[in-house]
C-alpha cells in the first residue's frame, strides 16, 4: 500500500513538474538572419471569387475593402493576387478575357481592375500578382493547351501587364505560369524575353505555380534558372521539397488555405502561417481566396477570408481569418527577415521571429490543436498540442528590448466564445526574458510596434434572401463594371451591350459574347449560362426578352431550379426552356438538353426579339412566348431547388433583355 501510495505521489510530482516547468527558447540575431518575408496575401479569381463583391452599396464595399487591405486596420494585406480573365470557368465562374479575340483589346472589362486599384489606395505598397488560369479559345489555335504557341501566349500575358499600366497606372510586380498538368520550359523562357523586350524587367516570374516539380529543371538548366524568380506551390502542406532548397530560390505557397472560414478555419491559417516558415521555409503565403464573394452554394463556399455574399442586403461577416491574418501581417512587412531562431514549440504549437534590421522584432507563437486546425487540403497527419509555459530569451541586438507589445487570440472551441486579436498590457522585460502560459489553441504576437490596431465598423445590416421579385433592364450607358449585378457566369461571358442597329426599346441589352470555347482545365459546359438569385428558389417565373444573332442553328433558354455551377456546371439539371433560330423549342431537365420534358414548334428566327416566362409551380412546369402559353404541366421531378439562369445553346452571340424573376418561396 505505501509503495502504491509512493507511486502515485511520484507519477503526481512528475505531472505536475511537467506542467509547471518552462521550455526555454532562444530569439537571436548573433549569427546571422533568415530569409527575407515577402509577405502575406489574398487571392482573387481562381475564378470569380469577387464577383459579388463590386455589387455592395456604400459605406459597406467601402468597409469590406478596408478589412482587407487598409494597413493597421484588419487584415492589413502585403499581396493581392489576381486572375487574368481567360474567358472560361476557373472554379466558380468566368471571369472575361482583356482579350476575347486576337484582333480585340478591352482593359476595363471585368473588376479585377478596380480591385488592384483600391487595394493600391489603401495600401500603396501592397505587391501586385497576376495568374492566367485559363485562356481565350485563339490563343490555343484550335487545341485545349496554349503553350504550343508560346509566342502568342507571352504576347497575350505581357499586353495585360501592359494594359494595366497604361490604362490604370497598376504595377504587376509578379506574373505566374500555372497548370496543374505540367510547366512548359520553353515558355517561361519566352515570356521572360518578351517581358524584357518591353522593359519589363522588374516583372518577376513565379512558377510553376502549382507543384514543387520544377526545382529539378531550375537545378539543370541555367536559362530556366534566370528566367524564374520565384517557385509557387500550392497547398504544400508547410513542407517544401530538398530540390527547392537547393535552387535557393524564393519559395512561396502562392496559393493556400481554401478551407470553410469558421473557426477550424481560422486555426488552419493560423498554423500553416508560422509553419510554412518553420517547416518549408516559404516566405509568403496565398489565400484562395481573398473574400468569399460569390454564391455559396458554388464549391468551395465560404472559402476565403471573410464572407461578402450579399450585396442585396449589405450583410458581410468579418471572420477569424481577418485577424488571424493581422497577428502578422500588421507587425512585419516585406522585407522583414526571419530569424533563423525559429521553430516548434516543445508541447507542440510553432513559433517565428521577424525583425526589421532596425531594432524592431515581432514573435508569433500558435497552439493549434490537430482537430481545430485541419484545411481542406493535403491530409493532416497526427499531432499532439498540449498546454505548457515556454520562455522566450532575447539575445544579440534584441537583448535590450525591455518592452513588447501582446496581441492574443483565443479560439475557446469549449465555450464557443472565442476572442480575436485582444490587445493585452504591454510586457515587461527582464534582462531579456519573458514566459507566457500557453494554452491550446491561442494565437500570440509580442512586438514592438506599436501601432497596431482592431479596426472596426458598425455592424452591417442582417443577413437577408435574395429578393423575391427582381428585375433587371440593363439600361445602363456607362456601366461601372461589364458585368450586369448579381448574375454570375459559369460558361460563357455575358456583358453589357449597346445596341445600335435596334432604334426601339432593346438599345441596351445583355450579351453573350464568346463564339469559340476558350482553352480551360476545368469541365465547361458546352453551353453558356450565368445564374442569378436565391438557391433556395422553388416555385418561381421567370421572364426575358432574348435576341438569337446566329442564323439556323441559333438557340437561347432561361431556367429554373439550376442545382449546379462552378467546375460542376456541365453536370447542372433544372428546367431549361430553349427556343431555337430553326423554329423549334424544347424544355430540358438538364443543360446538356439530354433528358427532354417536352418539345415542338416555336416559330423563333435569329435576330428577332422574342419574350420567354418560364413557371414551375410544385411538380409542374409551363412556358410563355411572347404572351401565349406554348407548352404546360411539363413534369418535374428534380430538383426541387435552384438558382435562375440564362444562356445559350453553344458559344454565339446572343442577347437578352428585361430579365425578371418572382418567386414564391
Amino acid at each position: 500500500m505505501e509503495q502504491r501510495a509512493t507511486a502515485l505521489f511520484v507519477l503526481f510530482l512528475s505531472l505536475f513538474l511537467d506542467f509547471s516547468s518552462s521550455q526555454n527558447y532562444v530569439l537571436n540575431d548573433k549569427d546571422g538572419l533568415g530569409r527575407v518575408f515577402d509577405g502575406i496575401g489574398g487571392l482573387s479569381g481562381g475564378g470569380a471569387t469577387s464577383r459579388l463583391l463590386v455589387n455592395y452599396a456604400e459605406p459597406y464595399r467601402s468597409q469590406i475593402l478596408d478589412y482587407l487591405f487598409k494597413p493597421n486596420f484588419g487584415a492589413s494585406l502585403h499581396i493581392l493576387k489576381v486572375e487574368i480573365g481567360g474567358d472560361a470557368q476557373t472554379t466558380d465562374g468566368t471571369e472575361p478575357s482583356h482579350m476575347h479575340y486576337e484582333n480585340d483589346q478591352n482593359y476595363f472589362r471585368g473588376y479585377e481592375w478596380w480591385l488592384m486599384k483600391e487595394a493600391k489606395k489603401r495600401n500603396p505598397n501592397i505587391t501586385l500578382i497576376g495568374l492566367p488560369w485559363a485562356f481565350p479559345g485563339w490563343v490555343g489555335n484550335g487545341k485545349n493547351w496554349p503553350y504550343d504557341f508560346p509566342d502568342i501566349t507571352a504576347a497575350y500575358v505581357v499586353n495585360w501587364i501592359l494594359g494595366a499600366k497604361q490604362y490604370h497606372d497598376l504595377d504587376i510586380e509578379y506574373v505566374g505560369i500555372w497548370n496543374e498538368r505540367s510547366y512548359n520550359s520553353k515558355y517561361i523562357k519566352v515570356l521572360r524575353n518578351t517581358l524584357d523586350k518591353v522593359g519589363l524587367t522588374d516583372v518577376g516570374i513565379i512558377a510553376a505555380d502549382g507543384d514543387w516539380s520544377i526545382a529539378n529543371s531550375i537545378v539543370v538548366d541555367p536559362y530556366l534558372n534566370d528566367a524564374v524568380d520565384v517557385i509557387g506551390a500550392h497547398y504544400p502542406g508547410t513542407n517544401t521539397v530538398m530540390e527547392a532548397l537547393k535552387t535557393q530560390k524564393k519559395l512561396w505557397s502562392s496559393e493556400d488555405y481554401s478551407t470553410f472560414n469558421d473557426e477550424v478555419g481560422g486555426g488552419c491559417w493560423a498554423r500553416i502561417l508560422n509553419q510554412n516558415y518553420v517547416n518549408g521555409l516559404m516566405t509568403a503565403t496565398i489565400s484562395w481566396n481573398l473574400v468569399a464573394s460569390y454564391y455559396e452554394e458554388l464549391p468551395f463556399g465560404r472559402d476565403g477570408l471573410m464572407t461578402a455574399e450579399e450585396p442585396w442586403s449589405g450583410n458581410y461577416v468579418v471572420e477569424s481569418p481577418i485577424w488571424i491574418t493581422a497577428h502578422t501581417t500588421q507587425f512585419s512587412q516585406p522585407g522583414w527577415s526571419y530569424l533563423q531562431t525559429v521553430g516548434h514549440l516543445a508541447q507542440g504549437g510553432s513559433y517565428v521571429a521577424l525583425t526589421d534590421r532596425k531594432g524592431n522584432l515581432t514573435v508569433v507563437i500558435e497552439t493549434m490543436t490537430h482537430d481545430h486546425s485541419v484545411c481542406i487540403r493535403p491530409p493532416l497527419l497526427p499531432f499532439n498540442v498540449t498546454a505548457q509555459n515556454a520562455t522566450f530569451q532575447l539575445k544579440g541586438s534584441f537583448v535590450s528590448i525591455k518592452e513588447l507589445q501582446v496581441w492574443r487570440s483565443q479560439f475557446n472551441f469549449k465555450t464557443k466564445k472565442p476572442s480575436f486579436f485582444e490587445k493585452l498590457t504591454p510586457l515587461k522585460l527582464s534582462d531579456g526574458t519573458f514566459t507566457l502560459n500557453l494554452a491550446e489553441d491561442e494565437v500570440y504576437t509580442l512586438t514592438t510596434v506599436k501601432t497596431g490596431q482592431k479596426g472596426s465598423y458598425p455592424n452591417p445590416p442582417p443577413s437577408a434572401r435574395f429578393p423575391k421579385v427582381y428585375k433587371d433592364d440593363f439600361n445602363v450607358r456607362t456601366p461601372p463594371f461589364s458585368e450586369a449585378p448579381d448574375f454570375a457566369d459559369q460558361t460563357g461571358v455575358f456583358e453589357y451591350y449597346v445596341n445600335l442597329t435596334d432604334p426601339g426599346p432593346h438599345v441596351f441589352t445583355l450579351r453573350q459574347v464568346l463564339t469559340q470555347r476558350p482553352v480551360t482545365w476545368a469541365t465547361d459546359a458546352d453551353q453558356t449560362i450565368s445564374v442569378i438569385g436565391d438557391y433556395q428558389w422553388q416555385n418561381v417565373t421567370v421572364t426575358c426578352d432574348v435576341f438569337m444573332e446566329k442564323v439556323k442553328t441559333g438557340g437561347v433558354f432561361i431556367a429554373a431550379r439550376v442545382d449546379k455551377g462552378g467546375q460542376s456546371v456541365r453536370s447542372a439539371k433544372g428546367v431549361f426552356f430553349w427556343v431555337f433560330a430553326d423554329g423549334t423549342y424544347k424544355v430540358t431537365n438538364d443543360l446538356a438538353g439530354q433528358t427532354v420534358l417536352a418539345e415542338g414548334q416555336s416559330g423563333t428566327r435569329a435576330y428577332g426579339w422574342h419574350t420567354l416566362s418560364l413557371t414551375v409551380q410544385g411538380q409542374y412546369a409551363s412556358g410563355k412566348l411572347n404572351g401565349y402559353p406554348l407548352w404546360k404541366k411539363a413534369v418535374v421531378l428534380t430538383p426541387k431547388n435552384g438558382w435562375a439562369a440564362i444562356g445559350t445553346h453553344s458559344y454565339e452571340l446572343a442577347q437578352f433583355d428585361n430579365f425578371a424573376v418572382e418567386a414564391d418561396k
